[in-house]
């Protein structure tokens, strides 16, 4: 009965250090800059099928309900993703996506040149000029990541950074545990600054 009850414990406790983890990332490197205008950069994930697999699948319904949580008038969706071994690239892949099965008809930008993720702000950022806000939609990690590149490559155009709707409480619960340590993994090069929540958007 103990070990049960010390299992049962232990789980809850991995769950909720799943949830905080991710949701401290969700908040770094962002801020409540306003503006009319927003981009909200879908950034693939390797793709060996000619469709788009459940990781690109998640970050495209990320992407385009992110959309709606603010009130810009103008916004336009880079999917940002090279050639996948079926010769598609992954941009296209979740263009297809967003569009025939989640029939989106808003502004699509695709970007397809870029293999890693320092590439794919690098191939992104001429197409974020003129926009008032920046999103960046993936797993928390991996978005997080990728601002603190746009950082590091255009400090100016990361201060445009705001907050994508790619973490919801409860969303993926069972394996956010896993996610964070992944996630942990993949920002060991990402300085302890700017892993910092932001306090725009700590609540």
């Amino acid at each position: 009965m103990r070990r049960r009850t010390g299992l049962a414990i232990a789980g809850a406790a991995a769950l909720a250090w799943g949830e905080w983890v991710n949701w401290r990332w969700s908040r770094a490197l962002v801020s409540s800059s306003g503006g009319s205008s927003t981009a909200v950069v879908v950034l693939g994930y390797r793709n060996p099928q000619s469709t788009a697999n459940l990781i690109n699948r998640w970050r495209v319904r990320a992407g385009i309900r992110s959309i709606t949580s603010d009130g810009a008038q103008k916004t336009c969706v880079i999917f940002s993703g090279g050639a996948t071994s079926s010769g598609v690239t992954e941009a296209r892949l979740m263009a297809d996506y967003a569009k025939s099965v989640l029939a989106f008809n808003g502004t699509v930008l695709l970007e397809d040149q870029s293999t890693t993720t320092w590439e794919n702000i690098m191939h992104v950022i001429p197409l974020l000029e003129d926009v008032d806000r920046i999103k960046i939609a993936s797993q928390p990690a991996h978005a997080l990541k990728a601002r603190a590149y746009l950082r590091r490559q255009r400090p100016d155009l990361a201060e445009r950074l705001v907050r994508a709707d790619d973490y919801r409480p409860g969303e993926w619960m069972a394996v956010k545990p896993l996610l964070a340590l992944y996630g942990l993994w993949t920002l060991r090069g990402v300085k302890a600054g700017e892993r910092k929540v932001s306090l725009w958007t700590a609540l």
